[in-house]
């Protein structure tokens, strides 16, 4: 067998003995390697420590498995963590943003382990997408607010798609919120808010960006979102066909791929939003794109 045939073979084993005790020696045992020299090739080939991926993916099933309805404190107990807390802190330090954000933005379903041969077959397969980092000033949104639970919403999180689910697709949201505030900018805010991991409770806010709260109704909601650095993607420009497709395409490659490997984690104290502007307006553009905005700071170790 050759080394990838043979690192293969252990990130399988990991795989299928996921809840039991993994260890580097065990791994290099089933590789026919020495601890030492198994550990220098798992790096070199994988492009990240044993052990790391080992948590990384302890942490992924455990996700897998709150997502599809087990308790968070059940399910931090089955893989080695006491607590709710203690759960949390684990995921955020190894994919740098908390359990909550890849709840509200992932599908139900397990990511798929590391294929060494088809990424070696496909060397120049994927899109490297980066990221525009910016300074943004504290801003204003008035919108309105749609309360929902996960149980009761598709797993494509994206917010094209949870429209359509709640019947507000057709525009009404919009054109009060344009006949009413007269924005100085066109352009729509959907900010996910009060994400409760427990309740699986949360909340879309459907809004623009406004100077002041002045003309807000008393059925909207208003949100005042402050100075932050953001991580700003914009999605690849599809036909309209493709958009739902593409928003959620790019939400797992900041998932999954981006964060993990960037040096920076979420500035859990602001707001990640989707932002939606004249560029998603299929009448006015043959291909559709739109942003999505994180807000970031340099990770400390």
């Amino acid at each position: 067998m050759s080394y990838i045939e043979l690192i293969q073979k252990t990130i399988d084993y990991i795989d299928v003995n996921i809840k039991e005790t993994i260890s580097v020696d065990i791994l290099a045992s089933i590789a026919g390697f020495s601890t030492y020299h198994y550990y220098k090739v798992f790096n070199s080939i994988v492009g990240q420590s044993v052990m790391g991926y080992v948590t990384k993916r302890r942490l992924q099933f455990a996700m897998f498995e709150i997502q599809n309805g087990r308790k968070i404190t059940d399910v931090a107990m089955d893989y080695g963590y006491e607590t709710h807390a203690g759960f949390t802190k684990a995921f955020k330090k190894c994919f740098n943003y908390p359990p909550s954000m890849y709840r509200i933005h992932s599908p139900k379903r397990l990511p798929p382990k590391i294929d060494l041969l088809k990424i070696v077959t496909n060397k120049t397969g994927g899109i490297i997408m980066q990221p525009k980092i910016i300074e943004r000033s504290p801003f204003k949104v008035i919108g309105f607010e749609f309360k929902n639970n996960l149980k009761d919403t598709l797993h494509t999180r994206d917010v094209p798609a949870f429209w359509s689910q709640r019947g507000l697709g057709n525009g009404q949201c919009e054109k009060k919120l344009y006949a009413t505030l007269n924005p100085p900018k066109h352009g729509e805010y959907c900010i996910c808010i009060n994400t409760d991991m427990e309740t699986d409770e949360f909340s879309y806010i459907l809004g623009v960006g406004v100077d002041n709260f002045d003309l807000a109704t008393d059925d909207m909601y208003k949100l005042e979102l402050p100075a932050a650095t953001y991580a700003v993607f914009t999605t690849p420009a599809v036909d309209n066909n493709d958009f739902v497709n593409s928003i959620q395409g790019t939400w797992k490659y900041i998932i999954e791929e981006w964060f993990p490997t960037s040096g920076y984690e979420i500035d859990e104290d602001k707001f990640d939003f989707e932002y939606y502007d004249e560029r998603c307006h299929p009448w006015e553009y043959d291909k559709v794109s739109m942003e999505i905005q994180i807000p970031v700071k340099l990770k400390v170790d």
